[in-house]
């Protein structure tokens, strides 16, 4: 199995390209904001909402002729439930941006449980929007049986805004298993410092321990109700009852004594304690901690109050703050989230899908721990981040790249296509710009994009304009025109980025165009020329730029993955 990336549809992805009973856990995050559309909202230079908002999906979350499409397939489905849920939906919402978000999603999840294996786990994080919708689905598709948990997960801060609500400041992810068959092993979280200095007040050799009942309720016959020591438990309608944290401490042999030969082992090992009464008690430790439960926040300033622990209270999953970990990818999720979740609901080696992958954090932390992945989005732009952010994590990483040119031949086909469908010729532009990592200029939609196809932001408030040519026929004319438009913008370099070689005269004319200086760095020329090879091959080191604006997607910072860490201790 090799990791995939995915370009494209994830419901044509799914249908075409994964098979049945295949992958070990799916997470997703489709966003929906019932204001909005689904869309990718970049910042300008000094923090404000720019031009370049960017739709993941052109006919978005409106009940259009696709969502319509959607609503007969899963009535066509053969799942009876999801067609009879949906259809009440639709008669108590109507035909509205809701109504196409939820057939949107029904038919999307049919195909995620079909591929998912009877051993496999499915958790769908959203906000409370749409939460309450989206579990009758999966109750529809999964069966109410397998709903496991609702996980509430602290995503921000407080808010402090006046509004007719109290602050909005958590998500929820639905948690579902395909069957009881599924995988699951949930780490723990450290003990409260309070719980176990006031439970546990004893110490021996082997740490800190509370002394428990080691009978159990009710009356038993045989060894489980015999006389111990002198002690009968039977008058006092109880009966031995030995707890397997302290079964851990016998010998195979002694466990396989019987209940009477097990109490005398522990006896003998100081692990039962005998009151002036006789009353025998056992010795209980501290676990490692517990298991993790369904509210997920991180309590700020509760540093040093775990046991064994200098973190703060669920900091493992701690909303998005660290700026070493931000790419500047607005749903951007911390990796922690997602290594919670893996670890509980797969196994190293397992194959882990998320189809609506955004800047890849779910396959950054299936990467890390040694998890196989497929990741799947509809946007150039995230699967340029995804395999950017990647490669820098992991230098060592493999993976194949769906549905997007891998060489020099492969984009001059989708040119080609452009030139006979104005759509491929968009998402030639979207895709090339993805490789030096420039945000698309023009909301990637037809019409004037006057001279600006994409947009580059460095320093404090500079910015690059790019200009993206799919054409042979290129010329010195368009330099100029180039020029003009960074005259006009304002804005201090021009990129032209060109699948066709450029010519001397246009090498020429950008030269002639003199350089940018910013004070501490080197000059850089103003007008510059990257081929689509050059960038294929260098990606954003093909440009020239004094400094990148933190607002950019910044490099992600170098991982080890569990089993690069497993071979160094070695």
């Amino acid at each position: 199995m090799t990791n995939h990336l995915y370009y494209g549809d994830n419901l044509e992805v799914l249908r075409q390209s994964i098979a049945s009973d295949s992958v070990d856990l799916i997470y997703l995050d489709p966003p929906f904001n019932s204001n909005a559309s689904y869309n990718v909202l970049f910042k300008g230079p000094q923090g404000s909402d720019s031009a370049a908002q960017i739709e993941a999906f052109d006919d978005t979350w409106h009940w259009t002729d696709s969502a319509e499409e959607a609503y007969g397939e899963v009535m066509r489905s053969g799942n009876g439930a999801a067609a009879e849920m949906l259809r009440a939906m639709r008669s108590f919402l109507g035909e509205n941006d809701m109504m196409a978000y939820l057939a949107m999603m029904a038919v999307r999840l049919l195909e995620l449980h079909r591929v998912l294996k009877p051993t496999g786990s499915l958790y769908l994080h959203c906000d409370p929007t749409a939460s309450h919708y989206l579990k009758i689905l999966l109750d529809a598709v999964f069966g109410p049986v397998n709903y496991r948990s609702e996980i509430i997960w602290r995503r921000s801060g407080s808010h402090n805004k006046i509004s007719k609500q109290y602050g909005p400041i958590h998500d929820t992810i639905l948690f579902y298993a395909k069957s009881e068959k599924a995988f699951f092993q949930p780490k723990t979280s450290p003990h409260n410092l309070v719980y176990i200095d006031g439970e546990f007040r004893f110490n021996d050799s082997r740490g800190r321990y509370r002394l428990n009942e080691i009978m159990g309720p009710e009356r038993r016959a045989g060894e489980s109700g015999a006389v111990w020591n002198g002690y009968d438990p039977t008058p006092r309608n109880r009966h031995w009852a030995i707890p397997d944290s302290i079964k851990q401490y016998l010998s195979r042999k002694e466990r396989e004594s019987g209940i009477i030969g097990q109490l005398d082992a522990l006896l003998e090992k100081d692990l039962i304690v005998l009151s002036s009464s006789g009353r025998p008690k056992y010795k209980q430790y501290p676990t490692e901690g517990v298991p993790y439960q369904d509210v997920w926040a991180f309590q700020p300033g509760t540093q040093g109050t775990l046991y064994n622990s200098a973190a703060a209270i669920d900091e493992d999953v701690k909303w998005l703050s660290n700026e070493e970990e931000k790419l500047g990818y607005p749903t951007q999720k911390p990796v922690g989230l997602l290594e919670r979740i893996l670890t509980s609901s797969s196994s190293p080696g397992d194959i882990v899908l998320d189809p609506f992958c955004g800047c890849g954090t779910t396959v950054h932390a299936a990467e890390k721990l040694d998890r196989q992945w497929i990741g799947i989005d509809v946007t150039h732009l995230a699967i340029g981040l995804i395999e950017k952010r990647l490669r820098d994590a992991f230098p060592k990483v493999q993976f194949v790249t769906h549905g997007v040119p891998q060489d020099i031949a492969g984009a001059r086909d989708l040119a080609n296509r452009g030139r006979a469908d104005k759509n491929y010729y968009f998402e030639f532009e979207k895709w090339a710009l993805s490789l030096i990592n420039a945000q698309p200029g023009n909301l990637s939609k037809k019409g004037a994009d006057r001279g600006i196809d994409g947009n580059i932001y460095f320093g404090k408030t500079d910015r690059a304009v790019v200009s993206v040519k799919a054409g042979y026929n290129v010329g010195v004319s368009m330099i100029r025109e180039l020029d003009s438009v960074v005259k006009r913008e304002n804005a201090a370099i021009g990129i032209f980025l060109t699948l066709t070689e450029p010519t001397k005269p246009m090498i020429a004319e950008a030269a002639a165009a003199g350089q940018f200086e910013m004070a501490d760095f080197a000059p850089v020329p103003r007008l510059q020329i990257v081929t689509i090879e050059e960038a294929m091959q260098l990606r954003d080191r093909a440009l020239k730029l004094p400094m990148m604006r933190g607002d950019n997607f910044k490099r992600a910072r170098e991982e080890k993955r569990d089993r690069d860490q497993g071979q160094l201790e070695l």
